[in-house]
């Protein structure tokens, strides 16, 4: 690994060269899905994902270490998420679905 690691975000920072071994129905999968071109970016994306749940799991568990949340708070985030999921642009028959999962 010629380039340096440090300093760069997950997602963020120039594309290195690095050798990783994968299970041969692994690649046979990706493969199949994006081809031989798009593996290295299929791959990166899988790693970023995997970087940010478990970034996830390590607040929710400081989180839950801290005690409960207050119910104040479980108001107030419940308040906004009616907002959002009420906002004109998301109102069309599938797109807060499809805003979901994209």
């Amino acid at each position: 690994m010629g380039m340096p690691e440090r300093g760069f975000a997950p997602g963020d920072g120039p594309a290195a060269k690095v050798s990783v071994s994968l299970r041969t129905g692994n690649i046979r999968a990706v493969r199949e899905r994006v081809g031989a071109r798009g593996f290295s970016a299929y791959v990166d994306a899988a790693v970023e994902r995997q970087i940010e749940r478990d970034l996830l799991e390590e607040a929710l568990q400081a989180n839950e270490a801290a005690g409960p949340i207050p119910q104040s708070l479980r108001d107030e985030a419940a308040e906004l998420f009616r907002r959002a999921k009420s906002a004109p642009e998301l109102q069309g028959e599938d797109e807060w679905r499809a805003h979901e999962a994209g």
